[in-house]
């Protein structure tokens, strides 16, 4: 049976790098897949991941109906046997929906990679649509951590190094022309806006937990 697996984890766990692995096991097996991303920090229509890897991807937009784009190629007879969908956290809810079609009435496998919360810790509205009817989710094992050394846990927007907690849920960061950036946290320093930069010129980072 086909399934619709959900890969997530925060910031810096290797979601693009294991989406580029499935596509190449899937691929090597035999199997012939389509890729798709959506807002993928060095531009459109590519899969990227930190390390270097790098694949061409068809860049998913608000247009985009997944259940007509892969009937379409099955109807003029090319073979589609999975999806990767990395950066599925930038999806609309009704993309999830038609991906989860997908799976069920063509028994096609898709494979997501996604983060679940955004920088606010709140929900991205596809990843809650994916928790919700995803038929696997899996947490990443590769386990990035905060500057203190700790786990990473919480996705920090950062303009000139200061974690800031408002604005668009969806800002590209990281690039080499963007002035926001991310960094991933653990929860203690996410919550007090202790940044790897913050941490750096204060002091006295570490306030003692009854100080206001």
């Amino acid at each position: 049976m086909a399934e619709l697996t959900y890969f997530t984890g925060p910031m810096d766990c290797g979601k693009s790098t294991l989406a580029l692995q499935v596509a190449y096991t899937e691929s090597h097996a035999g199997r012939q897949g389509r890729l798709f991303t959506m807002l993928d920090r060095s531009g459109s229509s590519v899969i990227t991941s930190r390390i270097g890897l790098s694949a061409p991807a068809i860049e998913v937009t608000d247009a985009l109906d997944f259940w007509r784009e892969v009937v379409s190629e099955l109807t003029s007879g090319r073979r589609v046997d999975f999806l990767v969908c990395d950066e599925a956290q930038f999806y609309s809810r009704a993309h999830i929906d038609q991906l989860a079609r997908i799976v069920d009435e063509l028994q096609i496998d898709v494979f997501c990679f996604g983060i679940l919360t955004d920088f606010r810790t709140e929900l991205f509205p596809a990843s809650q649509r994916l928790v919700e009817l995803c038929d696997r989710m899996e947490l990443l094992q590769v386990r990035p951590r905060c500057w203190c050394g700790e786990p990473a846990t919480h996705n920090a927007r950062t303009v000139g190094g200061v974690m800031v907690t408002e604005g668009s849920q969806v800002v590209v960061g990281d690039t080499d022309s963007a002035e926001v950036a991310y960094q991933v946290l653990c929860r203690r320093h996410h919550r007090r806006r202790v940044t790897a930069q913050v941490a750096a010129v204060t002091l006295n980072p570490e306030p003692l937990p009854f100080e206001s």
